[in-house]
């Protein structure tokens, strides 16, 4: 079985069922909201309520927060260590970087897209993009 990254939004409603889905097929999965040092992911309301409200330098000084370097630090282990990235639309900036970087390592990036969105052209670059995810399971392990 594969150790996957699960990429995706904290408000996506198919995150957690994604992870679900493929730690019961027998995968190894990083699951950004619950990493595996128990402390919950990362948000920037960690760092300030009004994170929202941010100057760019506000922004900038955020970045090398010991709080966001954590939270880094974690999620980019977790990239490093997956030989799979599972992008679960709809998703946003974080998640399309967290891909693009997976597939510029060489790993296999699989776009999963269980509800209709805006097609996008550059995701060709990516493995496969399906409404399925049983079928990106079959992908993965080489069905």
């Amino acid at each position: 079985m594969a150790k996957i990254y699960v990429a995706s939004s904290w408000r996506n409603p198919f995150q957690q069922e994604v992870v679900n889905i493929l730690r019961d097929l027998g995968h190894e999965v990083y699951d950004f909201k619950n990493p595996p040092h128990g402390n919950g992911g990362f948000q920037w309301s960690d760092i300030d309520p009004d994170w929202q409200n941010w100057t760019t330098k506000q922004y900038q000084e955020a970045l090398n927060h010991p709080i966001a370097q954590k939270g880094f630090d974690s999620d980019f282990n977790g990239m490093q260590w997956a030989d799979v990235c599972v992008m679960v639309l709809p998703c946003g900036r974080s998640a399309n970087t967290e891909a693009g970087w997976m597939k510029g390592a060489g790993k296999r990036v699989m776009v999963y897209s269980p509800e209709k969105q805006e097609p996008e052209l550059m995701y060709k670059i990516y493995d496969f993009v399906s409404d399925n995810i049983f079928r990106i399971n079959d992908k993965i392990i080489g069905v």
